[in-house]
């Protein structure tokens, strides 16, 4: 498998009047193009810093981050956000006053990717296959949660990006919507592979969705643990008891855990100081 996304010993130092912050220390990894990579770790362990340096919102202390093989952040870079890399937020960013469409088309449009007619045409197609045939016409108001990060995941498959990051864009939902949603992504991703960043502190989600999950340390943030998830795909619920999910899941539960207890024990002392 060719190399998509590669880190190279990736470091951030916040700092301030009040002191340094490592958020980052040491961070090396690989995804493989068209790899659904999920990062698990606790509160505050630096995954959306890292998210961040990768989708170009802010640059890294030091290292370099590569996309299939061009140097795209480090810090001798600028940070610097561009059309190869898409982010689909945990709390949305559809343009309210405007409608489905436009919302999902006006990207590749203004970039010159396609026309108006192609590109709605892609849209269109892609909304019908997340199961929001007839909506594009409505407005964001009008629409659930769970139908307004399906436009979100379509606008970000239209742009055509090499990479997608996904922070922790089901965390809002309720139990039985996010489980569809799992379902709809896994779906979609399997017929239209990307290179895929995924951030999430649900280790059954990470599991279900990802070919391989990465436990993050506490602070400063690191891969402490990488586990390949050789389930097939597409994935319905039914695996969540398969004995090999479940196999998996325990190989990743301990050191999960075990750092759930250390950024604990970390908050107490910041809050102690």
């Amino acid at each position: 498998m060719s190399v998509g996304l590669s880190i190279r010993d990736g470091n951030k130092i916040y700092r301030s009047k009040r002191g340094s912050v490592v958020a980052l220390s040491g961070v090396d990894l690989d995804v493989g193009q068209n790899e659904f990579c999920a990062i698990v770790g606790p509160s505050g362990c630096g995954k959306t810093t890292l998210l961040n340096a990768i989708a170009g919102f802010e640059s890294l202390s030091s290292g370099t981050i590569s996309l299939d093989g061009k140097v795209i952040g480090g810090a001798d870079w600028s940070a610097r956000a561009d059309a190869s890399r898409i982010v689909v937020f945990q709390n949305g960013a559809l343009f309210p006053w405007r409608t489905v469409l436009w919302n999902v088309t006006c990207g590749p449009v203004q970039q010159g990717k396609l026309s108006v007619k192609e590109a709605s045409s892609q849209a269109i197609d892609l909304l019908n296959r997340v199961g929001l045939r007839g909506i594009e016409n409505k407005y964001p108001d009008e629409l659930s949660g769970g139908q307004q990060r399906r436009v979100e995941i379509v606008r970000a498959l239209l742009n055509d990006p090499k990479i997608l990051l996904l922070d922790e864009p089901f965390r809002a939902m309720d139990a039985l919507t996010k489980s569809v949603m799992q379902e709809y992504l896994s779906d979609l991703l399997f017929k239209l592979p990307k290179t895929v960043f995924f951030i999430t502190h649900d280790l059954d989600e990470a599991i279900f969705l990802a070919d391989r999950v990465c436990v993050f340390s506490s602070r400063p943030g690191r891969i402490k643990q990488s586990v390949k998830v050789d389930i097939p795909k597409p994935r319905t619920h039914e695996v969540l008891t398969s004995p090999e999910f479940l196999r998996i899941k325990a190989a990743l539960n301990d050191a999960l855990h075990e750092e759930a207890v250390q950024a604990f024990k970390l908050g107490e002392l910041e809050l102690a100081r």
